[in-house]
């Protein structure tokens, strides 16, 4: 069935300069819609942060496409995702890379994201219930990390998760930044202003 909301969300993010195809086809096969509460329905494809469980909020579509071509994906890439909240970007992620690692401090998003994934039939994905300032040490190295959160530093910690040749992203000090990692040094382009919820400590006992 043809969605008119998602096909003009497809063609107002070309406008505004997504042109990694591979981006635009995983926001295409993946409807922000399923990843909304039903009063937001009508905002779907809006270009707004709406809310979700535990006081999170799905970023606007914008954000998540430049995020995540900024990253440079390709088929082969494993990547680790720092918090999965809805699991609309882990879905889109999953449509472009091999296999998407996800750490998510609440077990409620968990829970919530895992049965839409059920859902839409996504399985190249792992999500585990920690703090992601720690990334996923048992699973290192990864080919791409995504910070869907905010810093005030450079997430030393992550880029040592990254494997050479990696590439990490995320809004450090209200700043989108890209860190490459070769083998003996990590070079920074600091991108344009962003803004994002800050990343919270410790992982969640209660949600």
């Amino acid at each position: 069935m043809i969605d008119p909301g998602l096909i003009d969300m497809i063609m107002r993010l070309r406008g505004r300069g997504i042109s990694d195809n591979a981006v635009l086809r995983g926001m295409e096969l993946v409807a922000r819609k399923y990843f909304l509460d039903p009063q937001y329905l009508s905002a779907a494809y809006d270009e707004q942060s709406l809310p979700t469980s535990c006081g999170q909020t799905v970023s606007p579509p914008l954000t998540i496409a430049l995020m995540t071509q900024m990253l440079e994906l390709s088929p082969e890439h494993k990547l680790l995702e720092i918090g999965t909240g809805s699991g609309y970007h882990t879905a889109i992620l999953s449509k472009i890379v091999k296999r998407v690692y996800s750490v998510e401090r609440y077990k409620q998003l968990i829970r919530e994201a895992e049965e839409r994934f059920k859902e839409l039939g996504i399985t190249n994905h792992v999500i585990r219930h920690g703090d992601g300032r720690y990334g996923w040490g048992g699973q290192a190295p990864f080919d791409r990390i995504l910070l869907t959160c905010a810093l005030r530093a450079e997430p030393a910690m992550l880029i040592d998760q990254l494997a050479a040749g990696g590439k990490l992203v995320a809004v450090v000090d209200d700043q989108l930044t890209r860190y490459s990692k070769a083998r003996t040094k990590v070079s920074v382009e600091t991108l344009f202003p962003l803004k994002l919820p800050m990343i919270e400590a410790g992982k969640s006992k209660a949600l």
